[in-house]
């Protein structure tokens, strides 16, 4: 029990201590570690546990990771409509900042899932990461809008879920489950996938969403992962993700870039 305590410290970081985290320290010494960041709303608790297990994996295997919340998401300060993406970039660079002093200024890897990958190669440059290794990372902001707002619509008049459907009132400002800030929409519009311009990696899973369908650019460099998430059925959204394959794949790709 003290062994598992002491590989999981949680804290707050960042300037006013708004930012909630968990870092993982290891015992060996390899030069580098690695930054998790998150994905968003419900995408976010579905991949709870695959990240924590990737901490644990990574972090046994000599490299220190650090997970946190960004603002206005998890454990962190602030509501779920503070949530906005500039602020998102400089939480992974605060973030990148904190994991940096904490390993004596090792080498910055990140690993991110769907819009925590965009925001890994977006505040590369900003954090100093030295690598990124994406999976399922959002190559179309209007297409994952257009997804959200279906999955909102659908949970409105879920008879599964709610005993009654719910006024549109209720439910006009939030993507499925959270409420969300009115800036959020066009942010994510705008949304390109950037090339960091430096070591990456892109995961892509068997079966991927109209959001995330691969670049023709970054095709021949994907690595096909056996896993189905399925980011766009309303009936997964309660459905954590765990998989092996996109574990052992994702290790193996930080490690090498170490």
């Amino acid at each position: 029990m003290k062994a598992r305590i002491e590989a999981e410290l949680p804290f707050y970081f960042g300037p006013g201590r708004e930012l909630f985290g968990f870092y993982h320290p290891s015992a060996a010494v390899t030069g580098a570690a690695v930054l998790l960041c998150p994905p968003f709303g419900v995408e976010q608790i579905r991949c709870h546990r695959l990240y924590r297990q990737l901490a644990h994996g990574l972090a046994e295997s000599g490299l220190p990771v650090l997970r946190f919340d960004y603002y206005g998401t998890g454990d962190s300060a602030g509501e779920s409509r503070a949530f906005e993406w500039t602020r998102c970039l400089a939480d992974v660079a605060t973030a990148a900042n904190e994991l940096r002093n904490r390993t004596g200024g090792a080498r910055l890897l990140a690993f991110g899932a769907r819009l925590g990958a965009n925001a890994a190669l977006a505040a590369a440059q900003s954090a100093r990461l030295d690598g990124v290794v994406t999976w399922d990372a959002i190559t179309s902001g209007d297409a994952l809008v257009r997804q959200y707002d279906r999955m909102q619509d659908a949970l409105k008049v879920d008879l599964n879920r709610f005993e009654v459907a719910r006024p549109e009132l209720d439910v006009s400002t939030q993507w499925p489950g959270f409420e969300r800030g009115e800036g959020l929409r066009a942010q994510l519009q705008a949304l390109r996938l950037l090339d960091p311009g430096m070591a990456s990696a892109w995961l892509s899973s068997a079966m991927t969403d109209e959001a995330s369908r691969p670049l023709d650019h970054h095709v021949g460099r994907q690595v096909s992962v056996d896993v189905s998430p399925r980011w766009d059925d309303v009936d997964c959204l309660e459905m954590a993700i765990l998989s092996h394959p996109l574990l052992d794949a994702a290790k193996r790709l930080l490690k090498e870039m170490a």
